[in-house]
């Protein structure tokens, strides 16, 4: 929650300029007409101190900045989400090295990733697993395994958390 301009009730405040130099502790009045002159905004940025200390901040900056707080609290709220990669046995060198860095690229962002292997015939459950196996080793710098991998009827699949 921002107080702002006439909406802070200190008969003084401390008073902090544009450019971050320290203008000591003033009038309410006297902030507010210096926020009016150089057209920025008072920003009360704590009510736990006496007298509240104040900055000068851009016109609309002290806004965008508690959207964006707003935003990152929001995601953190949300949590972890998931992204699915899917792969399969016989897979290219250059197609692992394209899968490889977009596991990185999501766990670096944050996301855990589900790394699925689909399978054809019964054989390739080994060569799956060794897959899985080298993928994970390789992506040991951005996250680690949560659990081991499984290997069940069509697919082999593990799940990589970011660091």
């Amino acid at each position: 929650m921002l107080i702002m301009n006439e909406k802070i009730k200190a008969s003084e405040v401390h008073l902090t300029g544009v450019d971050g130099e320290d203008l000591g502790v003033v009038p309410r009045e006297e902030a507010l007409a210096l926020a009016k002159k150089l057209k920025v905004d008072l920003v009360c940025t704590s009510l736990m101190s006496s007298p509240p200390p104040c900055k000068l901040v851009g016109a609309g900056a002290a806004k965008q900045q508690a959207q964006k707080d707003k935003q990152a609290e929001r995601r953190q709220e949300q949590g972890l989400k998931v992204k699915e990669l899917r792969l399969t046995p016989h897979i290219e060198e250059h197609d692992y090295d394209t899968k490889k860095r977009q596991a990185e690229k999501l766990l670096a962002s944050g996301n855990a990733v589900q790394l699925v292997v689909k399978l054809s015939g019964s054989k390739e459950g080994q060569q799956a697993r060794e897959l899985l196996e080298r993928l994970t080793k390789e992506l040991s710098a951005y996250g680690t395994r949560e659990s081991g991998i499984q290997v069940s009827g069509k697919q082999a699949a593990v799940k990589v958390n970011p660091k």
